[in-house]
Order: structure tokens, then sequence, then C-alpha cells
């Protein structure tokens, strides 16, 4: 029996929209304590996915912008957590 296969992680723009909703939602106060919590467990996991998108940029800015004159491009290579 197949697993079901594990959706990719959302862009980052699509998790930064996301964690707006989820912030709007916890502000006004309306969620019982276990939807808010839920909510709140949501809007971990997607400020890890934009930490992680704005790290790759950076990582990737840098590589761009080095000024060394002995730089030679590499490979970037994305990390996983």
């Amino acid at each position: 029996m197949k697993k079901p296969a594990t959706p990719p992680p959302p862009s980052f723009e699509q998790a930064l929209n996301e964690l707006e909703s989820v912030v709007d939602a916890l502000e006004k106060g309306e969620m019982t304590l276990e939807d808010s919590l839920a909510a709140f467990e949501r809007g971990i996991g997607l400020t890890r996915v934009c930490q992680q998108a704005l790290d790759t940029a950076e990582q990737r800015v840098r590589i761009l912008t080095d000024a060394r004159p002995e730089a030679e491009p590499e490979p970037f290579e994305p990390h996983d957590p």
C-alpha cells in the first residue's frame, strides 16, 4: 500500500499570505482554545517555511555578490532542515 504523497512546501509568498491570515484570525480572538492552538502551530510551521526561504535567498545573494577576486562560481545547494 502506497503512502500518501507529502505535498511540497508552499512558496514563500503562499506561506506568508497564509501566515497573515492565521495571525488575523488569532488576533480576532473568536476561536476556541483548541482552534487557537492549532492555528498557532500552523503559524509556527509557516514561519519556519518563510525563514528557510529567506535564509536560502540570503545565501544565494552572498554567493552572487562575493567580491573576492579569487572567488569562483560554485553550485548552489539548498539545505533541508
